[in-house]
């Protein structure tokens, strides 16, 4: 929940400043669109407009990127206490890592224009997996501090915690085209071990403390996202069809858990938790289009094109309600 603002807070009150409340969260809406733009580029390019479509959404992803990135950085000069305190948070860490995860994304945005041979395509993919790595170990490492000392006490369990574990099955997406095969199976090994386990702390944590906050509540849909990014990434492999399959099924019955809380979902006031949804339902819209343009996936082809379709919606709605956010100072209050 935020704080409101009033105009009989006391005079000692500290001063609101909304730059302090911007933070690494709002890397997620960059996750979201390259999700989207990388979902069109597995559209059939038989349709039209489909590459104008991906060369708008890759403008617009990057755009968005630098504008996040430079004031993260400002944030971080002029109010270096919160940053400091986004790190010692034991929810809003976990978001530290959607910066290396649009770093990776980038990287893989990049392969796919065609431009892996260039030197900054690469040092992005690099900078991206290393730091997603870090954080990674550093995010785990706080699993075994008591809850007093900067560990995660059961309340601090959310779907959040995947952002880190999706970053690391991402790695392929672009590692591939270079000869990078050691690091990057070892990365993507991490990832598979890790999203299991978080998904069984996870349903622990509803069944010891209860369901998540309601504000939380479209953070169920990160849920989908390693299974559709593990799929994307066997799919770069050549894997046999029978594990990407497999994939498809539990990003499937995770879509359908999320959605399962969606009349929950509708009467929530917008937050930056409903972003929670944008980069997984990309995911799975992109897997669900590669599949369907396999011999036995032709009857998920049109599902899949419909899933491109709601996604592009769904992330257009959560652009504009953003924006519209931060005009009114609504998604800059201080946490209550």
């Amino acid at each position: 929940m935020t704080a409101q603002l009033t105009p009989d807070h006391p005079a000692n009150a500290a001063p609101y400043r909304p730059l302090a409340q911007f933070g690494f969260a709002w890397f997620v809406p960059v996750m979201g669109w390259i999700g989207l733009t990388m979902a069109w580029f597995q559209y059939p390019r038989s349709e039209p407009g489909i590459s104008a479509g991906a060369q708008l959404g890759t403008w617009i992803s990057v755009v968005v990127f630098v504008l996040v990135l430079l004031t993260n950085l400002i944030r971080a000069w002029r109010h270096p206490h919160a940053l400091l305190a986004d790190l010692r948070h034991p929810v809003r860490m976990a978001f530290t890592a959607s910066f290396a995860i649009a770093l990776i994304l980038l990287g893989a945005l990049g392969t796919t224009w065609g431009l892996a041979d260039q030197v900054w395509v690469q040092a992005t993919w690099w900078a991206g997996s290393l730091l997603e790595f870090s954080i990674t170990v550093w995010v785990m490492s706080r699993c075994l501090r008591p809850a007093d000392a900067g560990g995660l006490a059961w309340p601090a369990i959310t779907p959040l915690l995947m952002i880190p574990i999706v970053g690391n099955v991402l790695v392929p997406l672009a590692g591939l085209h270079w000869p990078v095969f050691g690091w990057m199976s070892a990365q993507f090994g991490l990832g598979l071990f890790l999203w299991p386990l978080i998904v069984g702390v996870l349903l622990a944590r509803m069944l010891q403390v209860g369901p998540l906050p309601a504000r939380m509540t479209p953070t169920l849909f990160i849920l989908v996202a390693p299974p559709s990014a593990i799929g994307l990434a066997l799919l770069q492999w050549t894997a046999p069809p029978v594990l990407v399959w497999g994939c498809w099924g539990v990003a499937c019955l995770s879509m359908l858990w999320a959605l399962s809380q969606w009349r929950a979902i509708q009467g929530l006031t917008f937050g930056m938790p409903h972003w929670g949804m944008s980069f997984p339902l990309a995911a799975f819209s992109a897997l669900c289009l590669r599949l369907g343009q396999l011999p036995d996936g032709n009857w998920l082809l049109l599902p899949g094109q419909a899933a491109v379709w709601i996604t592009t919606a769904v992330i257009l709605w959560l652009s504009f309600k953003s924006l519209q956010g931060l005009l009114d100072g609504r998604l800059l209050q201080p946490e209550g």
